[in-house]
Formats: structure tokens, C-alpha cells, sequence
């Protein structure tokens, strides 16, 4: 019971011991406990600070980032585009290219096509000219076989000729 109710000796004593802990706790362990809580308390606004900056710098990055992509996308699509229009203009060459070859490959047949003509035709004018030439020939010996008929024939082509 005595802690119930306690004495005033009791008393003086608890208030001396906690005033000598107090003063103790003051003078050696006070400063350094509070010189730590303050060190830490600076870290935490530090690491938040540089947290918050951090944050910062990945939306900027992210901004960044997403502007970069945006300007890759545009200058990918710019060049698609131009790619699209060099092999248009090739293609369209290539294609006008085609039809003139094949029109001169065409005109080039056709001026073929003419002096093979030409070259048939002559040649048989020529085979044509030679038939005639001993058709004449065996229609002439045949009808100059026979002695008088071949005196007549001189006879004709001399009064012909005084004529003319």
C-alpha cells in the first residue's frame, strides 16, 4: 500500500532520481537524440524533395518521350510517303518505257514485215519473169521445129522492122 498512498519521503526522493535522469538526459543524450531526429527529418525532406524531382523529370521524360514518338511516327509516315510516290514514279516509268519499247519493237516488226514483203514479192516477180522466159522459150522452139514456119517467122519480124 505504501505505493498507493506514498510517503513524502518517497516522493522526494522519485523527484530527485527523474530530475538527476532529466538533468542527465540534458546535458549528454538530449543534443545527440535531437541532433539525429533533426539529421533525419532532414533526409526525409531531402529524399521527398528529390522524390518530387524525380516525378518531375519522369513526366518530363514521358512528355518528352511521347514527342519524340509523335515526330518518329510523323517523319516514319513522311517517308512512307515518299517511298510510295518514288516507286509510283517508277513504276509509271518503267510502264511508259514498256509501251514505247513495244511500239518500236512493234515498228520495227512491221518495217520487217514490209522488206520481207518486198523481198518476196521481187523474188517471185523473178521466178515469175524466169517461168515466162521458158515458157517463151519451149513455145518458140516448138513452133521453130519446122523449117518453114521458122523462114515465115524471119520473114515477119524483117518486114516489121523496115516498118518501124
Amino acid at each position: 500500500m505504501e505505493l498507493v498512498q506514498p510517503g513524502i519521503g518517497l516522493i522526494f526522493w522519485m523527484t530527485l532520481s527523474f530530475a538527476l535522469v532529466l538533468w542527465i538526459l540534458a546535458k549528454y543524450a538530449w543534443k545527440p537524440i535531437m541532433k539525429g531526429l533533426r539529421e533525419r527529418e532532414q533526409s526525409i525532406e531531402e529524399a521527398l524533395r528529390s522524390a518530387d524531382k524525380v516525378r518531375e523529370e519522369m513526366q518530363q521524360m514521358q512528355y518528352s518521350n511521347e514527342q519524340l514518338m509523335k515526330e518518329a511516327r510523323e517523319e516514319r509516315d513522311s517517308i512512307l510517303r515518299e517511298a510510295r510516290k518514288i516507286r509510283d514514279s517508277i513504276v509509271e516509268e518503267a510502264r511508259v518505257k514498256a509501251s514505247h519499247e513495244a511500239g518500236r519493237i512493234i515498228e520495227n516488226a512491221r518495217e520487217s514485215i514490209r522488206y520481207e514483203k518486198m523481198a518476196a514479192i521481187t523474188d517471185l516477180k523473178n521466178q515469175l519473169a524466169t517461168l515466162s522466159i521458158e515458157i517463151a522459150e519451149k513455145v518458140l522452139r516448138e513452133e521453130l521445129s519446122q523449117k518453114e514456119k521458122h523462114d515465115k517467122l524471119i520473114r515477119k519480124l524483117i518486114d516489121e522492122i523496115n516498118f518501124n
